[in-house]
């Protein structure tokens, strides 16, 4: 079994559950995928920084850092990070708070980003596309220039075609209908 499909199968066993849900965009589904199941375990984190790191590479982006909007994003930042430590081309990683903090330096994006930095935006689970728009919006305010987006999972409900319509490059790990079949309840 490849690396991808084992992460398929990773995500249909522990993120994925059919139902009826309420999704963070507003939209009902039949299909939820809690992608942090997966992105925070020892096997997962171990296959999403590979799979990330080499989804970048052929991109091709050249990136300084990895990182998106809290929480969905963070443990797939982390492991493309870490995955990236002894090669040719260390990649850090940042998180975009929801908001700008009220206290301290009241930062939105927290991390060793530096204005100049080319970034690549990551996404747990791509919907609408809101989710990476707002942490695209944040690192250029924090002068960094954004490379594209890599989502770990791809739903197909028009997510990547709106942040595609924004000029942005859009890479998924896997999509819905990859999981789906894979969905043993």
């Amino acid at each position: 079994m490849t690396e991808h499909e084992q992460l398929v199968r990773l995500l249909a066993d522990r993120s994925a559950r059919r139902g009826q849900f309420t999704l963070a965009s507003g939209r009902q589904s039949t299909l939820y995928i809690d992608a942090r199941l997966t992105t925070m375990t020892p096997e997962g984190q171990r296959l999403i920084g590979r799979l990330g790191l080499a989804a970048i590479a052929a991109a091709p982006w050249e990136a300084d850092a990895v990182g998106g909007l809290t929480l969905g994003a963070d443990p797939i930042a982390y492991a493309i990070c870490h995955e990236s430590a002894d090669g040719a081309r260390p990649i850090k990683s940042f998180t975009v708070r929801k908001e700008a903090k009220a206290h301290g330096t009241g930062k939105q994006v927290e991390g060793p980003l530096a204005a100049g930095d080319r970034v690549v935006i990551v996404e747990d689970v791509i919907t609408t596309g809101a989710s990476a728009e707002k942490a695209v919006e944040a690192v250029q305010r924090a002068g960094a220039t954004v490379l594209g987006v890599l989502a770990l999972v791809d739903r197909e409900e028009g997510g990547r075609e709106h942040l595609e319509s924004r000029g942005l490059h859009v890479r998924a790990l896997t999509t819905a209908s990859e999981v789906v079949p894979h969905i043993k309840s």
